[in-house]
C-alpha cells in the first residue's frame, strides 16, 4: 500500500460528485464474525469483509491463540478453529480498536490460563471497568486496575453461568462482549442491563443476528435481558453487508455537492444502525433543528459537518458516549468547526450545537487562506472534514493515514470521483 502524505489540500470540485462506489465491508460486523468464527468449530468463510487496520488486528489476535486465519483475496477471511482459544504467549495488542479490545476482554475469559488484553496510549484511556465488573461478577478473575486497558483474565476454559448485571449506558460493546461469550458457558447465561439506557441499542441487534448465524440460541426475556443457552458455535459461511458509517460520508457529498453517487445497496437494506442517517442527510438543507446521535453515533461527525451548511442552527443531543471514541468526538468536532470559522461548533454541556451559515462556502471562498484540520488520529474526524473541502477552498486535513482504521480506500475514492488532492506539509 502506498504511505499517504503527511496532509491532504482538498479543492473543491467544480462540480457535482456522481458515479458508482462500493463501500467497504462492516467494520462492525467483519469483527463480530472474526471472532465468532473463532469461537466456532470448524471452518467459516466470511465473504465481502473489510480489511483494514481494526480487522487487522483482532485476525492477528485470533492468530496468537492458535486460530487459523487465512485472507485469500481483498474482502474474504477463511477462519479454522476447534472452537477453543489458546493462551497466548504474549498480550493482545489491539491498538485502539474499540470493537476488538471489548470482544476479546470477554472471550478470552474460555482460556485455560492467562491473557492480557492491551492497546496503544488512546486505548489505554478508554473505560472498560463496566465489563470488568461484569466478568468478574460471573467468577472470572479479570483485573484492570486502571479501570481502562490493560485487562488481565485468568481464565479456566468456561464462561462460567448465571446472571450478570451490565450498564451498557457507556457502550453497548460491553453488552456484546457478553453476548458473544456467553454461548461458551457452563450452563445458560442471563445477561440483564442495569438500567434502560444502552449506548446503541441496533448494535446489540447485530450482534444476536451474528450470533445465530453461527448456531447461537438467545432468547430475549425482556427489552434489557437476554438468555443465552451453552450451545458454543458452529462454523459457517457469512456474506457481510457495507458499512453504514462508511457509506455516510458518500451520503454527504452527494448532498454537499448535488451529485448522484450510487452506492449499489439502499439504505434501507442495512442492518447497522448508522444507515438511519441516510434519512437526515436526504432533508438536507434543512436538517432538523435538533438531531438526536444517540443511536447512530458513528454518523454525528459527518452530520456535524454537513450542518454547518445547513439552512438553520443545529444542536446534536444523545451524544455523550462520543467522549469516549477514538478521541473526545464532541469536543474534536467542536473545536474543528470552530477552527474553520469561530464559533461555528460549540459544546453546551454534552450537546454539540453547530452555528450553521448556508453561506458559509461563499463567505469562505474570499477569505484565502489555510485551515489545517487536527484529526487527533481519528479516522471518522478526517473522513467528515474532508466533506468540508467539497465546499470551502483551503481545508487541509492532518494525518489522513487515519483512515486505514476502517476505510483504507477513503482517498482513492474521493479522487475517483473527481475531488484533487494535493500533498500538504
Amino acid at each position: 500500500m502506498t504511505a499517504l502524505p503527511a496532509a491532504y489540500a482538498i479543492t473543491p470540485p467544480s462540480h457535482p460528485l456522481v458515479g458508482r462506489v462500493s463501500p467497504p465491508g462492516s467494520k462492525s460486523i467483519t469483527n463480530r464474525a472474526l471472532l465468532l468464527a473463532a469461537l466456532a468449530n470448524g471452518t467459516s468463510h466470511l465473504s465481502g469483509a473489510l480489511k483494514s487496520k481494526d480487522t487487522e488486528l483482532m485476525a492477528a489476535a485470533l492468530r496468537q491463540m492458535g486460530v487459523q486465519v487465512e485472507e485469500p483475496d481483498a474482502t474474504s477471511f477463511v477462519v479454522t478453529s476447534t472452537g477453543t482459544l489458546q493462551a497466548p504467549d504474549a498480550p493482545l495488542f489491539l491498538g485502539n480498536a474499540g470493537t476488538a479490545t471489548r470482544f476479546l476482554t470477554a472471550a478470552v475469559a474460555t482460556v485455560n490460563g492467562t491473557v492480557v488484553v492491551d492497546g496503544d496510549a488512546e486505548m489505554r484511556v478508554r473505560p472498560i471497568g463496566p465489563l470488568v465488573e461484569a466478568l468478574v461478577s460471573l467468577g472470572i478473575d479479570a483485573k484492570s486496575p486502571t479501570g481502562c486497558p490493560p485487562v488481565t483474565i485468568r481464565g479456566t476454559g468456561s464462561f462460567g453461568q448465571g446472571r450478570v448485571e451490565i450498564d451498557g449506558g457507556l457502550s453497548s460493546q460491553y453488552v456484546s462482549a457478553l453476548l458473544m461469550a456467553a454461548p461458551l458457558g457452563a450452563g445458560p447465561v442471563e445477561i440483564a442491563l442495569t438500567g434502560s439506557d444502552i449506548g446503541a441499542r441496533g448494535y446489540v441487534d447485530l450482534t444476536l443476528a451474528a450470533m445465530r448465524s453461527f448456531g447461537a440460541k438467545v432468547e430475549q426475556i425482556d427489552a434489557g435481558t437476554w438468555r443465552v443457552a451453552p450451545t458454543g458455535y458452529t462454523a459457517s459461511d457469512l456474506l457481510i453487508e457495507p458499512d453504514a458509517s462508511a457509506a455516510t460520508y458518500l451520503w454527504g457529498a452527494a448532498a454537499l455537492t448535488g451529485g448522484n453517487i450510487d452506492l449499489g445497496v439502499e439504505a434501507e437494506a442495512f442492518t447497522q444502525p448508522d444507515a438511519a442517517a441516510q434519512a437526515v442527510i436526504a432533508q438536507f438543507p434543512n436538517m432538523p433543528a435538533v438531531i438526536d446521535g444517540s443511536q447512530m453515533q458513528d454518523a454525528v461527525p459527518t452530520l456535524a459537518v454537513l450542518a454547518a451548511f445547513n439552512n438553520y442552527p443545529v444542536r446534536f443531543v444523545g451524544i455523550a458516549n462520543l467522549r469516549v471514541k477514538e478521541t473526545d468526538r464532541v469536543h474534536a468536532v467542536a473545536t474543528e468547526l470552530s477552527r474553520i470559522l469561530p464559533a461555528l461548533g460549540t459544546e453546551e454541556g454534552d450537546d454539540l450545537l453547530v452555528a450553521s451559515d448556508p453561506d458559509l462556502a461563499s463567505r469562505l471562498a474570499q477569505r484565502n487562506s489555510v485551515v489545517k484540520i487536527e484529526t487527533y488520529h481519528d479516522h471518522r474526524i478526517a473522513m467528515a472534514f474532508a466533506l468540508a473541502g467539497l465546499r470551502i477552498p483551503g481545508i487541509v486535513i492532518l494525518d489522513p493515514a487515519c483512515t486505514g482504521k476502517t476505510y483504507p480506500g477513503y482517498w482513492d475514492m474521493l479522487a475517483g470521483l473527481g475531488v484533487k488532492l494535493t500533498p500538504a506539509s
